[in-house]
């Protein structure tokens, strides 16, 4: 990929998500979300592999189907009361079908399958930018018409994605598609509670995207993709593993890591709602995710291969990655401290 494709590219992507989340008529964001699909497609394909090439096609293909029901919910919202604001979601038959299409674009249940296969046949970069910044503009757009949307439908939907997040992620062997199924639990558990209470879906995802993040750093720097290769990483990196560790906990939501601080109000917030059962539920199936995230732990710093590797101890790696993932892992991992001064701002 050329360094002047690449910076199109990338720059299409930050303009993209910067309209989205910027506008308040309904073109205006379809149009960012437009830009977004087309920059990002470079970035997946640009492996010339098969496997590729088929993410590109099947990431294109859903994300144009998700943009088309987007923009043929707000024309059919329009006709019915002439509004173009999209807080003015009312029409009932409009609300189902943006529902509809912000799950085909967040990935989730029954939405996911083309998640996995997508980070699946794309570098690890792409796939943290997948991962992240390619959700904030649909969860802005659920944010700003949480209040027009089902809450039983939205419900089902998160509980049953945090299930199948957690329950699929649990033989998989490949590192990406762990991460897939984690993406797809965690958006489960921010899919609950947007209508409720939507600035705490933000902060979720913003903690989410700072965890899934460090990971993704720290296993692009050692270059594992899958469970094998994350055991013999270890005799390269044996502090970067150590923290990895800690990340991958904290991801899994266990105290007293930053992980734990999103659950723990999402669950404060469903019991304040009198939905005890709902809350009950999200904890237990959380544990199905907790199981994977050990194992990779376990994987990371505990496992030893069978036979002794001789590689040479990477002490000294580039000084910008180092920072960076050092600073981000200090965060991931060590916010809950400050969970009151996070709490004012919600």
């Amino acid at each position: 990929m050329s360094p002047h494709a690449k910076l199109v590219s990338s720059l299409s992507l930050l303009l993209g998500t910067t309209i989205t989340t910027s506008s308040t008529h309904w073109v205006m964001a379809w149009t960012g979300l437009e830009i977004n699909t087309l920059a990002i497609i470079p970035f997946i394909s640009k492996s010339h592999h098969p496997r590729a090439i088929e993410a590109t096609i099947k990431y294109f293909m859903v994300q144009a189907t998700a943009s088309a029901l987007l923009l043929f919910s707000s024309m059919s919202n329009a006709w019915a009361t002439g509004q173009w604001d999209i807080t003015q979601l009312t029409h009932p038959t409009s609300c189902l079908l943006l529902t509809i299409a912000i799950s085909m674009k967040l990935g989730l249940v029954p939405f996911h399958f083309w998640f996995p296969e997508v980070l699946q046949g794309s570098p690890m970069t792409t796939a943290l930018l997948l991962s992240t910044i390619m959700k904030l503009p649909p969860i802005t757009i659920l944010f700003l018409t949480s209040h027009s949307l089902n809450p039983t439908l939205l419900t089902t939907m998160a509980i049953i994605s945090t299930t199948l997040g957690g329950w699929m992620g649990l033989n998989q062997t490949q590192i990406r598609k762990i991460l897939a199924f984690s993406s797809i639990s965690h958006m489960g558990w921010m899919a609950i509670i947007t209508i409720y209470n939507p600035n705490l879906t933000l902060l979720t995802f913003y903690l989410y995207t700072l965890m899934t993040t460090t990971v993704f750093l720290s296993l692009n720097t050692t270059k594992t993709l899958k469970l094998a290769t994350m055991m013999i990483s270890w005799t390269k990196t044996p502090m970067l593993n150590a923290t990895l560790m800690l990340t991958l906990l904290s991801l899994a939501g266990l105290p007293p890591l930053t992980g734990f601080l999103p659950k723990w109000l999402i669950i404060q917030e469903l019991t304040k709602q009198e939905m005890t059962t709902a809350a009950t539920t999200m904890a237990i199936l959380s544990l199905l995710g907790l199981f994977f995230y050990l194992r990779l732990a376990y994987y990371s710093t505990i496992t030893l291969p069978p036979t002794t590797m001789n590689h040479m101890k990477q002490w000294h790696m580039s000084k910008t990655t180092n920072t960076m993932i050092a600073s981000l892992t200090s965060l991931a991992t060590l916010l809950l401290p400050l969970s009151p001064m996070i709490l004012t701002t919600i």
